[in-house]
């Protein structure tokens, strides 16, 4: 008997740097799309091991200074996770493999990440969208955690992030319901940043982007931590971490020419250190 090595998987994410806008190529921001539209976009371990991947690959690049993720097409942002692959594990299989750390492996990239979401953001995929920094939405897109309907609760964060974001009485709402949102009702509870048309979503999220890309790198990384320790800490600590942040970026050669084109009236020229 021989054996024959199965076909392999095509990648789940499409990676493009520079992601290009209708003007062209647009400096300093990368699109990573979750490439499975037969399955909505479904997440399952595969694709989020390539996820990790690839946000920590253009994270180590200095020339890479703000992501927007996406799901192709233009129903789901994501479904959710792989049922099928889900409905096979045990207590034991989920311990021993530990897929489950890279979600904290996402949260931990310093580039700015920014979920475009058009259709579905359900299950993991709402917990995705929510583990991005910014969430540029279209009017048609449908959050939710209807994890409750399989007999589980959300794994990923969904309890948590869902929580902070617009507060205990509408998460426990909706974590316990199964319900889905609009964008607009998560616009209104501070889950969403911007709600635009569908077919402006990628657009507005490249152009958002684009803003951040050219603002000096280490006051972005520096704003950004300070910003999710707000969720994390209590005041006087975050306080503490903000101001002793805002000092240390006077040591930076940014600093100074932030300043000296201030007072020039000329355009910055920022060089990241």
């Amino acid at each position: 008997m021989i054996d024959v090595d199965p076909v392999p998987r095509p990648p789940s994410i499409l990676v493009v740097f520079p992601a290009t806008g209708t003007a062209g190529p647009i400096d300093g921001v990368a699109l990573v799309t979750l490439d499975r539209p037969k399955v909505l976009n479904a997440l399952d371990f595969t694709l989020i091991a390539e996820l990790t991947d690839a946000l920590e690959t253009l994270d180590r690049d200095p020339a890479c200074r703000a992501i927007v993720i996406t799901g192709a097409g233009d129903r789901a942002f994501a479904a959710g996770a792989d049922i099928r692959e889900l409905a096979v594990q045990t207590p034991a299989s989920l311990l021993a493999d530990d897929h489950f750390h890279r979600w904290e492996r996402i949260k931990r990239v310093r580039t700015p990440l920014i979920a475009a979401v058009r259709g579905f953001a359900l299950g993991g995929g709402c917990e995705l969208a929510m583990t991005c920094d910014l969430l540029v939405a279209g009017e048609g897109a449908q959050f939710g955690q209807p994890e409750i309907r399989l007999g589980v609760m959300p794994g990923a964060g969904g309890t948590q992030r869902l929580t902070r974001a617009i507060g205990k009485a509408k998460a426990m709402e909706l974590v316990l319901t199964g319900r889905t949102m609009s964008a607009g009702e998560a616009e209104a509870h501070g889950l969403v940043t911007r709600v635009v048309p569908d077919d402006e979503t990628i657009p507005a999220a490249l152009e958002l982007a684009a803003t951040i890309a050219a603002m000096p790198p280490l006051a972005v990384i520096a704003a950004k931590e300070a910003v999710n320790r707000a969720e994390e800490l209590g005041l006087e600590a975050g306080l503490e971490f903000e101001r002793r942040s805002f000092y240390l970026l006077f040591a930076t050669e940014d600093r100074r020419e932030g300043m000296a084109a201030f007072t020039q009236k000329r355009k910055p020229a920022w060089k990241g250190r």
